[in-house]
């Protein structure tokens, strides 16, 4: 099986460190993966985005036209993005952050108030790993303690402070989809 991800943001939102999770964690289990990060020239504040590709097997181009699965964490992403995902794929929006719902009913719409939730658990900063939770409850591509393996292996030292928040955060992200039958 191979499933592919594209992970969209502003620069600074943590879209490239939660693909890059996906990867590493990906690599732990002894599955195949690509990382491939993308910024505008602005950095901070400009356009983030990563693909990420997760297969049993070799993975025979690491480009992707329709992703099966879409983290948008905000609305420059949702209206790039939305149109591209694969026709029965999942799309995981950041509802603090947009003003429109998806409008397509050939995909799974799943939208979490991530900032809003990240904010309670003490940092915005945590956005996107409330979103790659519910991401990896939603498609199942990786165990979510796969990822808190990675998070505890790979988190760089200068942010060792926050693990368990980031841990908490892919937590509450995977079980708001596991609380909604019709989104899991």
């Amino acid at each position: 099986m191979q499933t592919e991800i594209i992970i969209s943001g502003f620069g600074g939102q943590g879209a490239l460190f939660a693909g890059q999770l996906l990867a590493y964690a990906a690599m732990d289990e002894g599955r195949h993966v690509t990382w491939i990060p993308s910024y505008g020239p602005e950095m901070r504040g400009g356009t983030a985005h990563c693909t990420v590709i997760i297969s049993d097997d070799e993975i025979g181009s690491p480009l992707v036209r329709h992703p099966q699965a879409v983290i948008a964490m905000n609305m420059p992403s949702l209206d790039k993005y939305e149109p591209l995902v694969a026709p029965g794929g999942v799309l995981v929006v950041n509802a603090s952050l947009t003003t429109h719902s998806p409008a397509r009913r050939d995909i799974r719409v799943i939208e979490i108030p991530a900032n809003t939730l990240a904010e309670a658990l003490g940092s915005a900063r945590l956005a996107n790993l409330v979103l790659t939770g519910a991401l990896l409850a939603a498609t199942r591509v990786l165990p979510l303690a796969a990822i808190e393996r990675a998070l505890e292996a790979h988190l760089p030292e200068r942010h060792r402070g926050l693990l368990e928040a980031n841990i908490q955060a892919l937590r509450q992200g995977a079980a708001l989809v596991e609380a909604q039958p019709e989104l899991a």
